[in-house]
């Protein structure tokens, strides 16, 4: 054990003079390391930041939440042309699947629209997010409030002129003053504010605190239900519910309600949405491989830099060497003391570029509304990534010094 930290500190002590002494030759050659353990955990600190974000801001919502319409998350068998033909799903499907879905523990009627200006007194927010729902959505999305209430089932079927806001929204619309029982206006209408969300930030997928929730009769009121819009029935199951069954029970009902014959395909689809967090787990793994892929280069670039620098060192150390081995040094001591010298100076470049990282996460994190993090570990798998293109880098001239003739060394150094 005393050996091996004598041949560590020894080496330390190399690496520490080659980067003194040939300081432009071993910059150049470890750049090559910086920038490819740069590259990778820069890529993976990203990767992991966006995914924690995504996955923390579909947590509300159970995986097993169903999305009824006529169209799909992912890819398709089914041309998009022809998907452009399907109907839409309407209120009189969602109405009969309320009726004959017992395994349904929820369900609401959702219409997408474009976006509205919203008006109150001589105040207008334009490209503001209309979300047209019936009063259990609230049940499945789980809303939070800092100010009043979700509408009621007697609101929500009437299609009363009522809304929730986001709290953004509502800062815009109203200062400090209070919104609830306030009016704004859209669609010719004048809505009274029943209810504000709680503040949650920009979201990877629509931000709550710049939409205002109406009722979605009102829309079929108002507005009719057309090609322009996009209804969805949004479906959450009983828990412990057998999912294959239940999609068969679903597509069966609304098959028999559309009246559909055998041989027809369906013409909706049932997109449940753990298929979403799959093709979104699909794409974060296929953004670590591009960044792996992309680091490769850098890191053989960095690999022949560091072995290029061992292959002079043992030039330099060739008549030290043999006056080693002169006094008993064995083989393996000379192949370590080389080993762990490449390996001290690609850590050196991997250190330096895992703090980059960490500096420019910061960097990010403060200037953008997005949080960046570097995990233990990305540092750990960063610092693992160094110590082996050291060790692939430094084992060819480690072994060539090893094998060098102690006489032949000592006589090449005069």
């Amino acid at each position: 054990m005393l050996l091996y930290l004598r041949l560590l500190n020894e080496s330390f002590g190399f690496a520490m003079n080659a980067l003194r002494n040939n300081k432009l030759r071993t910059f150049l050659s470890l750049l090559g390391v910086t920038i490819g353990i740069f590259s990778i955990i820069a890529v993976l600190a990203a990767v992991d930041s966006l995914d924690q974000k995504i996955k923390k801001e579909l947590s509300s919502l159970d995986k097993n939440t169903i999305y009824l319409f006529n169209d799909t998350f992912g890819p398709s068998s089914v041309p998009a042309w022809k998907r452009e033909q399907f109907p839409n799903v309407n209120y009189a499907e969602f109405e009969y699947l309320q009726d004959n879905l017992p395994d349904a523990a929820q369900m609401s009627y959702q219409i997408f629209l474009k976006w509205e200006n919203v008006k109150y007194e001589d105040k207008t927010m334009s490209n503001v997010n209309v979300v047209p729902v019936t009063h259990t959505f609230i049940d499945i999305q789980g809303f939070e409030f800092t100010e009043g209430r979700f509408f009621n089932a007697s609101e929500s079927n009437s299609g009363a002129t009522v809304a929730v806001i986001g709290a953004e929204l509502a800062e815009g619309l109203f200062g400090t003053l209070n919104p609830l029982g306030k009016q704004v206006r859209m669609y010719g209408q004048r809505f009274t504010i029943v209810g504000v969300l709680e503040k949650k930030g920009d979201g990877m997928f629509g931000n709550d605190d710049t939409s205002i929730i109406i009722p979605v009769n009102f829309i079929r009121r108002a507005l009719g239900e057309n090609k322009s819009m996009t209804p969805v029935i949004v479906i959450k199951p009983v828990k412990g519910v057998d999912m294959e069954a239940f999609k068969a029970e679903l597509t069966q009902k609304l098959r028999n309600y559309r009246g559909m014959k055998v041989d027809e395909d369906n013409n909706f689809f049932i997109n449940v949405f753990s298929g979403f967090t799959d093709l979104i787990d699909g794409i974060i793994s296929s953004m670590n491989i591009g960044g792996w892929i992309i680091a490769a280069f850098s890191l053989l670039v960095g690999g022949f830099g560091v072995a290029n620098i061992m292959f002079v060192s043992v030039k330099e150390r060739t008549n030290l060497i043999g006056i080693q081995k002169s006094l008993g040094a064995k083989n393996r001591f000379i192949l370590f003391q080389f080993l762990f010298e490449a390996v001290i100076l690609c850590l050196f470049g991997g250190l330096i570029g895992i703090g980059l990282v960490w500096m420019l996460t910061i960097l990010l994190t403060s200037a953008l509304d997005f949080e960046f993090i570097l995990s233990i570990g990305n540092v750990l798998k960063g610092t693992g990534l160094a110590v082996l293109i050291g060790v692939i880098s430094g084992i060819l001239p480690a072994i060539s010094a090893a094998r060098l003739d102690p006489v032949e060394a000592i006589r090449s150094g005069m």
